[in-house]
């Protein structure tokens, strides 16, 4: 497990941090609510980076007009942060923070810009290669960095972060299929589509389900099912505190693709939505059921996230950590003191999501009384 003494926690001002987590709260729900699973020495951090992808994300989306003028502005910004520098902005302040205090490698952050960049470009790409490097530039990054948040630098374990972000990645496009064509873009492999006699260009022009799309969609939501299988051989692997968070994450985006699934694979005409009941119920099974170490965590990575492992496992590794992101014996102290913390701290989250079910529970109860 990563713990941190108290100079590491304070990283960055608590009012910045504070303003991260507000950004978070009305712009980032799913992150907001699965954070409270990891421990406060990750959490805050993390608030961090995801806040500033947040920004960087709606920079772009605010500058459709001049889309280049808003990229060349983030590579400056994230070039005054790494230069110990950053805006006069809460959320440059506190990423600067974390950057310097987990030498967080610049090539991640790089990568994420990169695939912003190739969505202003309107990037289609022809094979699932193609595809996948996509995913490893705007989702295998952040699972890159949230693993170098963790103290994490040994490459297997960096493999299936970076399994796991790609994972998301393809069941946001098969989520999102209808809704991209509609907005011009298409994120499905085009080799698969003409193998399966869709025509890109035709499709663009009228979205509409076929059961063709449909067998594309599946077998590209197969291939997220192998890689969040193989990324659960690395959540056991990561420190014990942050195993409950990860694992929430990963059950929550898989159910995307499985209600994807229940909807005939049909992405075009609606959008899949898990049920809240479900999410709480999973919520619950990430806390009881959260991997331990098994398996084989040694699978050779994919090939287009190779070059994010290799920039964190060269990183420097953090003072009285292993490679995994233990501590070394000098730290068991704290490694205890944290423990303790992080326990109380999933003791009130469960608590508070067991009052949320009842309340759940009592709301359905009532609606079937009244036949709504």
């Amino acid at each position: 497990m990563l713990l941190f003494s108290q100079t590491e926690r304070c990283f960055a001002d608590p009012a910045d941090l504070a303003a991260c987590r507000a950004l978070l709260s009305n712009g980032s729900k799913s992150f907001h609510a699965a954070s409270f699973f990891l421990p406060k020495s990750v959490r805050q951090p993390a608030s961090a980076l995801y806040a500033f992808c947040r920004i960087a994300d709606d920079a772009i989306d605010e500058c459709r007009d001049d889309q280049a003028a808003a990229l060349a502005e983030l590579h400056a910004r994230l070039g005054r942060i790494y230069a110990g520098r950053p805006e006069p902005h809460p959320v440059d302040r506190a990423f600067a923070g974390a950057v310097r205090r987990f030498h967080m490698p610049r090539e991640l952050p790089e990568a994420l810009l990169d695939g912003f960049a190739w969505d202003a470009e309107g990037r289609s790409y022809d094979t699932i290669s193609g595809v996948l490097d996509y995913s490893a530039r705007v989702a295998a990054a952040v699972g890159a960095m949230m693993t170098a948040l963790m103290g994490v630098r040994a490459p297997t374990v960096l493999a299936r972060a970076c399994d796991l972000g790609s994972a998301m990645q393809l069941t946001n496009i098969c989520r999102d299929v209808g809704e991209d064509a509609r907005n011009g873009r298409i994120y499905l492999p085009l080799d698969w589509l003409r193998d399966a006699g869709i025509d890109p260009d035709e499709f663009l022009a009228k979205p509409r389900f076929t059961p063709a799309l449909g067998e594309v969609v599946e077998r590209v939501l197969a291939l997220a099912e192998t890689l969040y299988q193989r990324a659960e051989t690395g959540i056991a692997r990561l420190p014990v505190g942050c195993r409950p968070g990860i694992y929430a994450a990963r059950l929550l985006y898989a159910e995307i693709g499985h209600e994807v699934a229940r909807n005939g694979f049909d992405s075009v005409s609606q959008r899949a939505v898990v049920p809240r009941a479900r999410k709480m119920a999973l919520l619950s099974q990430a806390i009881a059921a959260t991997p331990f170490p098994g398996g084989d965590c040694d699978a050779e990575p994919l090939d287009e996230n190779r070059f994010l492992i290799d920039a964190v496992a060269a990183a420097p590794a953090l003072p009285g950590r292993d490679a995994t992101g233990r501590p070394r014996i000098g730290q068991k102290v704290v490694w205890l003191l944290d423990l303790f913390e992080t326990l109380e701290e999933r003791d009130r989250t469960a608590q508070t999501m067991g009052q949320s079910m009842e309340r759940l529970g009592g709301d359905m109860l009532s609606a079937t009384r009244t036949g709504g």
